[in-house]
């Protein structure tokens, strides 16, 4: 595996060696001991999967608190344009953002570290995601920073009239009005 850092320390991008032959391939996605060496020690302890079509943007979500997360996300079918945010106040990077296309076919991951909103949206027909996280999920606890807020400028791949958006995603908080990390 290559682990790659990002531009904002403690974001990596993850690249497996794939194995392959006329078979098809072997690819390991996740080693404890390599990720611990490279990223730093995470104890995940749950595994989610969504599945969703062309243009359905999920984000930008975050959970605050002693309920934060970090995410070790990935595609096994189709291709996301994945963000994840910094919201860590004392960060130098306090605001900026890591975009990545992730694909079945390029089989990258994106580390994301406690203390970034995260979000992706659908870029084939069709997307299957994966994700690791270390902490449950609390909805007591759960914000969505707006995904289209001026203030981030994330550059969307999808026109805005072909974004599907649930409920919550739509009534997201703007970045000033959001609850920050220390």
């Amino acid at each position: 595996m290559n682990f790659i850092e990002q531009n904002i320390p403690g974001v990596f991008v993850i690249e497996p060696k794939l194995f392959g032959d006329e078979r098809g391939y072997f690819t390991e996605t996740y080693r404890k001991d390599l990720f611990d060496k490279y990223v730093g020690k995470t104890d995940f302890i749950q595994d989610n999967e969504s599945r969703s079509r062309y243009g359905v943007l999920r984000g930008l979500h975050f959970q605050k608190g002693e309920f934060s997360q970090a995410k070790l996300v990935r595609v096994i079918e189709g291709k996301v344009f994945d963000v994840a945010v910094d919201l860590r106040k004392s960060s130098p990077t306090f605001g900026k953002h890591v975009a990545i296309e992730l694909s079945a076919e390029n089989k990258r991951q994106l580390f994301i570290p406690r203390g970034f909103a995260h979000g992706f949206v659908v870029l084939s027909p069709t997307a299957t995601f994966t994700y690791k996280v270390d902490n449950v999920y609390a909805p007591e606890s759960e914000a969505t920073l707006l995904y289209d807020d001026p203030c981030i400028g994330i550059a969307w791949p999808v026109p805005a009239g072909d974004i599907l958006l649930s409920e919550k995603d739509r009534k997201g908080i703007p970045f000033s009005g959001t609850e920050y990390f220390e």
